[in-house]
């Protein structure tokens, strides 16, 4: 079987310092997915890039494989806290291990948990009509299911 930290290893040869690598997959008939981001953005040329120096230094007549290089998607979920840095102050959806969404800007990122500023609306006590009350969620990685960004139009 090809070894993921050699595969991780040759990708890391050819990132740049903003680009880093996001995953990398091996499944049964040694199908290779490797997912790379950048704090800036990956051009195609870069990822075709790192696609030959991966297929140049892995011997097919050793053992056989398919690769795939591509770059996280917008509609990704966040696999890396350097992802969450990215995109901090812009707009993200949560969804908790315990199955509650939230949806809001991302103000604050460390290397354990996550800030998330969101508005909704709501009934405050004695009144009769829903006001915009804005709230800071500190969420613990571990307490996250899902992160993605948000994408409007």
């Amino acid at each position: 079987m090809i070894d993921k930290a050699k595969i991780a290893e040759l990708v890391n040869e050819k990132l740049t310092d903003d680009q880093f690598l996001v995953d990398v997959t091996i499944s049964a008939g040694n199908v290779i997915h490797i997912m790379v981001d950048s704090d800036n953005g990956i051009s195609i040329n870069q990822i075709v890039e790192i696609s030959k120096h991966v297929d140049g230094n892995l011997d097919r007549e050793v053992e056989d494989f398919e690769l795939s290089v591509f770059s996280a998607g917008l509609t990704e979920p966040f696999k890396l806290v350097r992802q969450y840095k990215k995109n901090e102050g812009k707009e993200i959806e949560v969804l908790l291990l315990n199955g509650q969404k939230l949806s809001g800007l991302l103000i604050g990122v460390d290397e354990q948990a996550i800030d998330l500023e969101v508005t909704t609306k709501e009934k405050p006590e004695g009144s009769k009509k829903k006001e915009l009350v804005t709230k800071v969620h500190h969420l613990e990685y571990s307490e996250i299911k899902e992160a993605k960004k948000i994408l409007k139009f």
